[in-house]
């Protein structure tokens, strides 16, 4: 049997120490955070599609005549629930789609809003009123979530594009940017809004 040279054994003891810090652990941990994130906003997205159909069900009893509005809210979030993102393909063209198709669903819901406004029977229903907590709880828990999501790619994306980890990453992982959720009208929103009196 060989001896081992003298400079191989400090060597195997040292080498742990010195990968701690080069993101060999800790780039795919992170990977693992931004896949958790990102199922929980879409968990989060999934309660609001699942509160829709009974929000509309309790509506129509009483709004019979706007079935427009209506249709159009069962119409969104049917295309929103079929826009689904998993953290294997989640990318900058996945990621427009799905904002897209939230977008519109979000924008189905505040005019079917506009349409309660009008119904004060229905304003006053205890259903409604639960309903309309339980969606405007569950937007809340959205903008949590995709929050924490926000967090976890900023920091997945440093730790694969800043040295000494962005090395280890190049070396041994390819892992590519993340995509974080962007404003939809950016043009619009860097525009101070216009105050009239």
């Amino acid at each position: 049997m060989k001896k081992f040279p003298k400079i191989l054994i400090p060597t195997l003891l040292i080498l742990p120490l010195l990968t701690t810090g080069c993101g060999i652990q800790s780039i795919p941990q992170q990977a693992n955070e931004v896949e958790a994130s990102w199922s929980e906003v879409l968990n989060q997205y999934q309660r609001r599609a699942d509160l829709i159909p009974n929000l509309v069900e309790v509506v129509k009893g009483y709004a019979k005549h706007e079935q427009e509005t209506l249709e159009g809210v069962v119409q969104a979030r049917a295309q929103a629930t079929q826009v689904k993102i998993s953290p294997e393909n989640l990318n900058e063209e996945s990621m427009k789609k799905f904002q897209a198709a939230q977008s519109q669903l979000g924008g189905a819901l505040s005019r079917l809003m506009v349409v309660v406004e009008k119904y004060p029977d229905l304003k006053a229903d205890q259903n409604f009123r639960d309903l309309q907590a339980q969606l405007e709880g569950t937007e809340n828990r959205i903008t949590v979530a995709r929050e924490r999501y926000i967090q976890q790619v900023k920091q997945f994306n440093n730790l694969i594009t800043v040295f000494p980890t962005s090395l280890t990453n190049s070396l041994f992982f390819h892992n590519a940017k993340k995509p974080q959720f962007s404003v939809e009208n950016e043009t619009e929103v860097k525009k101070p809004p216009t105050v009239k009196f």
